[in-house]
Order: structure tokens, then C-alpha cells, then sequence
């Protein structure tokens, strides 16, 4: 038989030793090198990290938060996310040996970090954007806005809606009324054959006593739901929402982001229960031009985040909005009729101008919506209306005039309309910008889902997910060996400024508990 030059293990006989020192575990260019450096310039404490105050007494002590952040970002990195597995790596994964210096923290102790920290793990996430900031990543012209849903960890059938309940409570009400009549029937059985005895029904009363309070629960849900306003009641994660998007059904959250365009990282994100997008943009826009530090933005979005009233409150505000104009005239235009969109306005003489030429007129009054618009009215007259040729396909057969409503601000969104009919090129631009993000974390990392429940759980699980996305991008922008010489750049200013703070204290004239200066030398016996 010939012989092949294919390569060759090792015997597996073969006796070997781990590198005699930790530092030998791990390569110069391993990404837990940055995390490792990433996490030592933080000022972890001022971040808001809990940091256990000693106690005395036996017990071990408590571990140092920066050790738990630099597992949490490897794991999240690395598609490890639950505590245990993060346990179990900790001890056999000899990138995490070198990263923990050896420790191996229980997985309670792993999941209490995460739980604790929310705030911080969000606070901690803001200061890498600033950190990109000064390495000049960040553009902060554009950034593309968009949201995507993420499943909670929460079942749909634990998630429940006010016509549910009713329909719930209904059903109950017709199955008690049935036990009812029953247990009439029953008694009336008995009444007549006195020594037969109930032999079938000696059952009923325990259903309806179950019956009944499973009605008191559900009257109960309909109570907290009036009581909250809200529309529905989540009975194992109070803030998990039943949302619908393209046909499709989940329970849990609703993630929005704001992608800078230089360099596609996250400027900044929110989680929301709300299925509807309309309602984040300027919220968005704002929070990205406050992280950014700039005096005006460009914000890209889609169709459903069309909403006057936050397109009046970016433009307000100094950002320009592209947001797609939503088609509503779609079915007038396939039945031949006149949609509003082709009556002109004429601002200098404040009317509308008709297809056929004819004006309508302000009214005196003013309407408002139920989404908290003012309208103002405009109507054609009706001797113009009887005699016009494209009656028939202006009007329905039971209105006689024409009326058209404009909104007080319309010359916003009239502003809008002109800014988006050569917006091609900034849709398509949006769609690369702001789907990236979402493409690789649900894609290629699988984050599909959150572990956690709870608001403030979901936004720090969320945090850790777009700071490790973020500093992924900046890794494979920058390079290892550069991020790393930025981060000891920066830890070395940061320690320059603690010492000024601590030799500041230190050299500051004790006081009373009144805050009067005590006279006395101590604070010139320090000398630098």
C-alpha cells in the first residue's frame, strides 16, 4: 500500500505539561488581551459597579467586579451566556484561566453579577462610545436608526390581552352556569327519588368551587390591567409584550439602536415593550446627538418610524430625518379616485387648489385627533362641487363638498416630502448601516433571545451584547496591538488623575463637622 505524507498527531501516550507560568496560556494576539485591558482602565466603582463593603468574621472574601467583567465579555465574545456554562469554562478554558487569573467563581455568583449591575453594565457600554470617540471612529454626521425583536425569556401563553380575559371570563361565567343547572337538576332528582342518592353528581361542587376561582383570578388580571392601562398582562416577565411584526408573533422585547456611519458601531440603543416604531425616532436621534457630542445629525430610518410629531420634534432639535413616506392612497389610486395628495396648496393665500382648479377654504375651526393632532379644515363649495366633471371620482355618493385637513404644522412634513424625493441613496445607505448590527448578533452570534426578565435585567443583558459587538468592530478596525497601546495610553492618565484626587484630599485643611477649617498643620505635612 503507498504511503501518504498526511500530517500526524501526537501519541496520545505521550506525557505533557501545561506552560510552567499563567502568561504562557495565552498568545500576544488574543482577543482577551483587550478585554483584559479593556476592563483595567474603567473606573469600575464611579461606573456604578456594587463593590461588597468588608465584613468581618470568617467567610471568603468577595470577588473583585472587574474579575466578573472580564468573564462576562469573553463569554459574550465567545457565545457563552448562561452562568453555568460560564462556570464550567471558567475552570477548564485556559484563555478564561489566564483572563480570572485562576479563579472559578460560582455560577451564582456569575448570574447575581449580571443581575445586580444592569446600570453599570449600560454605563460601561456608553464609555467605550466615548472611548471610540477619541480613537476618531466615530463619525457623528449620520447614524441609521432600527429596531428588532427580540424573544424574552417568556412563553406567549403566559402573556395575556384585556379581550382575552373577557373571552376567558365569558367561557367561565357559561361553564358555571351550566354546573348550575346541574346541580339544579340534581337536587331536583333527589327531591322526587329521595332513596336513590346522588350516585353522579357528587363531584360538582368542587368543580364549581374550581370554576369560581379561576373567575375571581381572571376578574383579578382585568383589574391590574385597568388599573395599569395597560393593554396586556405578562404573568411571568411583567414587562415581556406579545409582538406582531410581518405576520409573525413573539413575546418578549423591543431592541432600537443608532448606528454611526463611519464605522457601523452602536452610538447608543434602548429596549422597549412597544411593537410600534413610530414612536422612537426623535427619542433615538436625540440620545445618538448626546452621545456624539454634535450640534446637528442626519437620521436615517424606515417607513415605520413615520410620525409627524417626531419629525417636527428632530427638526426642532436640529436633526434632518429621512424617514420613507407610508403609502395610504394605495386602493384610491386602483379605483380610479382622487386621493388628497393631488389637491395644491398655496400658502400665500392659505387654500387648497382642487384637480379641477377650484379652491377650498380654511374653516374656523380646528379639529383634534385622538393621536393629539390639530387639523385645520378645508372645504370646497358645494356649487362647484355639483357642477364639477370629476365629481365622481372626488366624491362618494352621500358627501356633497370636498374636505381636506392639514395639520398646523404641515409645513414640516411639507419640508420632509421635498427632502425625500432624491433619497434613494440614504435608504439604501440606511439599510447597510443599521441592519449590520442586528444581522450580526442574531446571525452569526445566535442572540436571538434574552436570559433574563425584567426591564432592567433585559437592558443590561442588552448592554454586554452591544458593547461586545462594538468592541468586536473596533478589534478587526484597529488591530490588537493598537487598541491595547490606546487602552494602557489611557489607563496611564487615569491613574494620573486618581493620584492628583487622592494628593488633593490629602493635602486639604481638615475640617470640623460644621465644614470650618480646623487650624492646625496637618495638611502640610504631605510632601510630593
Amino acid at each position: 500500500m503507498t504511503n501518504h505524507p498526511f500530517k500526524t498527531g501526537v501519541n496520545r501516550e505521550q506525557p505533557s505539561f501545561l506552560p510552567p507560568r499563567v502568561e504562557d496560556y495565552v498568545d500576544r494576539d488574543n482577543e482577551a488581551r483587550a478585554i483584559d485591558a479593556f476592563v483595567d482602565v474603567l473606573n469600575l466603582e464611579k461606573l456604578g459597579f456594587r463593590y461588597p463593603k468588608a465584613v468581618g468574621g470568617a467567610g471568603q472574601p468577595a470577588y473583585d467586579p472587574a474579575d466578573l467583567l472580564k468573564l462576562y465579555l469573553y463569554g459574550y465574545l465567545n457565545r457563552i451566556r448562561s452562568s453555568r456554562s460560564l462556570e464550567r469554562e471558567a475552570c477548564r478554558n485556559l484563555e478564561l484561566i489566564w483572563l480570572l487569573k485562576r479563579l472559578e467563581p460560582g455560577y451564582r455568583t456569575i448570574a447575581n453579577f449580571r443581575k445586580e449591575n444592569c446600570a453599570a453594565l449600560k454605563a460601561a457600554n456608553r464609555e467605550f462610545v466615548l472611548m471610540a470617540r477619541e480613537l476618531g471612529l466615530v463619525g457623528g454626521e449620520v447614524v441609521a436608526i432600527d429596531g428588532a425583536f427580540f424573544d424574552g425569556n417568556a412563553s406567549k401563553a403566559s402573556i395575556t390581552t384585556r379581550k382575552k380575559l373577557a373571552e376567558r371570563l365569558a367561557a367561565l361565567d357559561r361553564d358555571i352556569e351550566a354546573y348550575q343547572t346541574t346541580l339544579s337538576e340534581n337536587d331536583a332528582a333527589e327531591d322526587a327519588q329521595p332513596a336513590v342518592g346522588a350516585s353522579g353528581g357528587s363531584d360538582i361542587p368542587q368543580k364549581m368551587a374550581s370554576l369560581m376561582a379561576k373567575r375571581a383570578q381572571v376578574q383579578a388580571d382585568l383589574a391590574r390591567l385597568e388599573a395599569s392601562g395597560e393593554t396586556q398582562l405578562s404573568l411571568t416577565d411583567e414587562d415581556a409584550r406579545l409582538l406582531t411584526k410581518n405576520g409573525q408573533l413573539l413575546a418578549g422585547y423591543n431592541v432600537q439602536i443608532a448606528v454611526d456611519e463611519k464605522h457601523k458601531l452602536i452610538v447608543t440603543s434602548e429596549v422597549v415593550n412597544d411593537g410600534n416604531d413610530s414612536g422612537q425616532l426623535y427619542n433615538m436621534a436625540k440620545a445618538a446627538k448626546e452621545e456624539l457630542g454634535v450640534e446637528k445629525l442626519t437620521a436615517l430610518a424606515d417607513t415605520g418610524y413615520y410620525n409627524c410629531h417626531e419629525l417636527k420634534a428632530c427638526e426642532d432639535d436640529g436633526i434632518v430625518a429621512y424617514v420613507p413616506l407610508a403609502k395610504r392612497t394605495a386602493q384610491l389610486e386602483v379605483q380610479g379616485r382622487i386621493s388628497h395628495e393631488e389637491f395644491v396648496y398655496d400658502a400665500e393665500k392659505d387654500v387648497y387648489r382642487c384637480p379641477a382648479g377650484q379652491l377650498l377654504r380654511p374653516t374656523g375651526g380646528r379639529k383634534v385627533t385622538t393621536a393629539g393632532r390639530v387639523d385645520i379644515r378645508y372645504r370646497s363649495l358645494k356649487s362647484d362641487c355639483d357642477k364639477c366633471a370629476l365629481r365622481s371620482r372626488c366624491l362618494s355618493a352621500k358627501p356633497s363638498i370636498r374636505t381636506i385637513q392639514r395639520w398646523e404644522h404641515e409645513a414640516v412634513l411639507e419640508r420632509h416630502r421635498a427632502r425625500m424625493q432624491d433619497a434613494k441613496a440614504q435608504m439604501r445607505h440606511r439599510a447597510e448601516l443599521a441592519e449590520h448590527p442586528f444581522g450580526t448578533l442574531k446571525c452569526r452570534a445566535g442572540y436571538r433571545h434574552f436570559l433574563v426578565r425584567g426591564f432592567n435585567k433585559v437592558r443590561g443583558e442588552w448592554s454586554l451584547m452591544a458593547l461586545c459587538y462594538n468592541l468586536s468592530r473596533v478589534l478587526n478596525i484597529l488591530g490588537l496591538h493598537r487598541l491595547i497601546a490606546y487602552f494602557a495610553k489611557r489607563l496611564g492618565r487615569e491613574l494620573f488623575v486618581r493620584l492628583m484626587r487622592v494628593l488633593a484630599a490629602a493635602l486639604r485643611p481638615p475640617q470640623d463637622a460644621s465644614g470650618a477649617h480646623l487650624d492646625c498643620d496637618m495638611g502640610h505635612k504631605l510632601r510630593i
